[in-house]
Parts: C-alpha cells; structure tokens; sequence
C-alpha cells in the first residue's frame, strides 16, 4: 500500500530519522489505514533479543525505589524497551543467576539497585560471551569497572551537619544502615569527618547500627532514650530509621526538635507529612532513573559509556520541623 520495501518499513518503525519524511510519512499512512501492528514475539526471536531490561532492586516494600524505577521505565518506554522488576533482597546473586535470565531471553541488560552482589560473580558476568550490559543506579559495588549512576552522598551528609551546627548543635549521633552496604559506609565515613571539620563532638556509643529501615530506628530510640548527656541532634541514614527514631523517641517522652533534632536522608514521599516533618537530604531519584537507562540504552546500542567515572548527581537540604536550634543545657 506504501509503495515500498518491507525494509523500507522497518526502518520507519525503527529507525525513522534515516527515511525522507514523504516515504515515512507514506508508512505511516498505510500503517494506520491496515490497523497493523508490530508482533513483538517475532521481532524478539528474529533478532534474538527481548527488548527487556530487568531491574534488580534489594527491597521492593522500601518506597524509596519506586522512583527510580519510575525515571527507568519512562527512558526505556521511549526507546521501545520493556522494563522487568525483580527483588533481590532474599538471595544472594549469583553469575549464573544473572546469566540464566539473560539466556532465557529475559532481559538484554541489567539495571542493578543493588550493592550487596559479589565483585567476582560481576566479574564473571561481565567476561561471559557475549558480555551482559550493566549499569548501578543509586547503589554500587567498589571495584566494578562498569557505569554507575549515584547521588552525591558525602555532600548530602556535610550539609546536614552544617545545619545543624549553624542551630547550635556539638554534640552529635549517627544510626546507619546495614554493615554491608556501600551507602552505609560512605555517609557514616561523611559523617565522621563533617563533624570533626566543624569541630564538633562524637563518641562511640553515639554511632548506633541499623539496616534502613522503620524498625531499626524505633530500636536506636530505645538506646538513645536511655543516654544522658547524649548527642542533642541525630543523623540518620535514611528517612525510614529517623522515623523510626522520632516515633521511638515520642514514645518514650522526647520532643522531637525541642529536646534532640533529627535528620534523614533521601526525602521520600512521607517526609513532608510525618509528624513532625522530616528534615533530610532530596535525591533527584526520578532523574537518577533516566539516566541510568540512558548508560545502558548506550552499551546495548553497541556504545561505550561516555565517562569511566560514575554520574554523580547533586543533592540538596530540605529544612523542616524535625530539627531547631540545640538546648541552651547542650549549649552551656
């Protein structure tokens, strides 16, 4: 109906840009007057591939990735691909686990959200023939040579603590996320050094463990409930613990921001409506989604990335009523 090549069609569905705009305006045309549609299944099998990406994501009940996996799916809906979400959390990753979703022809490439993969199973994946298309978003596993798409977390920490400090606090707590996790090691690294730069006080029995979550705050409360001359402002690794910790905290008689200030970091959608309002650290996470499948739209195009260093994305301070000024008693 078109006048053209069956070749000619496939390239106005798939590559439009290197038609004349009368030949794709022709396609088209006949496109709409057949109803015909593009058989995926064919297309998938003939070209051996599955136009599939599969996110691998540590815990799907966190709201903080749902986000991300936002930014991932627009990108990807735009160039025609699929977007598959799997939890991680409950194994533990193996190459052959990752390869056997790629030989299935379940995905063509990974998005992984996930930090807690072995180097060497990685590694493996990425020597195999051919070579699985990774990217890291939001996470990231030290000593992959491969892309990786991060918010700037040692800033995001420094800028907490300066807030705090302009409010008059010196003495300082920390509750971090899991021991494992790339991001619990680099914002409680920050924290420590943020807080000896402006000169203020830390100790050991300050630094309080945790795993991300609601429970793991409610649990740090009853720790920090128990302290005298404790830390008058508490930074925390996540908004999920600093819930946790204020709720914990209210429970046992403490006024969160009148007796001790309390921080989170990633500014998930129930910030803005705990009580009281959480200040924290804003991840531009939908973008973080975009662009890591932007990377790896590149290396399944054949591309390269175009930087070695990982995209580092700018965060910034959102100020609310879960911090004020320190106690005139944790002034003195």
């Amino acid at each position: 109906m078109a006048g053209v090549s069956t070749a000619t069609v496939s390239r106005v569905l798939n590559d439009p840009s290197v038609v004349s705009e009368a030949t794709r305006e022709a396609v088209l045309k006949a496109v709409k007057d057949t109803g015909y549609r593009v058989n995926r299944a064919a297309r998938n099998l003939r070209t051996n591939t599955s136009r599939t990406v599969l996110a691998l994501v540590p815990n799907l009940s966190n709201p903080f990735f749902s986000n991300i996996l936002s930014g991932l799916e627009r990108e990807l809906s735009a160039a025609d691909y699929s977007l598959l979400v799997t939890d991680s959390g409950d194994v533990q990753l193996t190459a052959d686990q990752i390869q056997r979703y790629i030989a299935a022809g379940q995905a063509d490439g990974l998005v992984i959200l996930d930090g807690s993969i072995d180097l060497n199973e990685l590694q493996m994946v990425q020597s195999a023939v051919p070579p699985v298309p990774i990217v890291f978003a939001c996470e990231w596993v030290e000593g992959f040579s491969g892309p990786s798409v991060r918010a700037d977390n040692e800033a995001g920490i420094r800028m907490l603590v300066q807030h705090l400090w302009q409010q008059g606090h010196r003495r300082f707590g920390h509750v971090a996320g899991p021991d494992t996790n790339v991001l619990s090691h680099r914002r409680q690294n920050a924290f420590e050094q943020a807080v000896q730069d402006c000169g203020g006080e830390i100790q050991h029995g300050w630094m309080l463990p945790g795993d991300f979550s609601i429970a793991a705050g409610k649990e740090a409360a009853a720790r920090v409930a128990a302290m005298r001359d404790g830390p008058t402002a508490w930074v925390c690794a996540s908004d999920q613990i600093a819930f946790g910790l204020i709720a914990g905290l209210t429970e046992a008689g403490i006024k969160v921001p009148d007796d001790v200030s309390v921080t989170g970091f990633d500014n998930i959608e129930m910030t803005e409506v705990f009580n009281p309002p959480l200040t924290t650290i804003h991840q531009h996470r939908n973008k973080m989604g975009n662009e890591a499948a932007r990377c790896l739209l590149q290396l399944l195009r054949g591309g390269q990335p175009s930087q070695a260093a990982p995209t580092v994305m700018p965060v910034y301070l959102v100020d609310r009523q879960s911090t004020g000024p320190a106690r005139e008693k944790a002034q003195a």
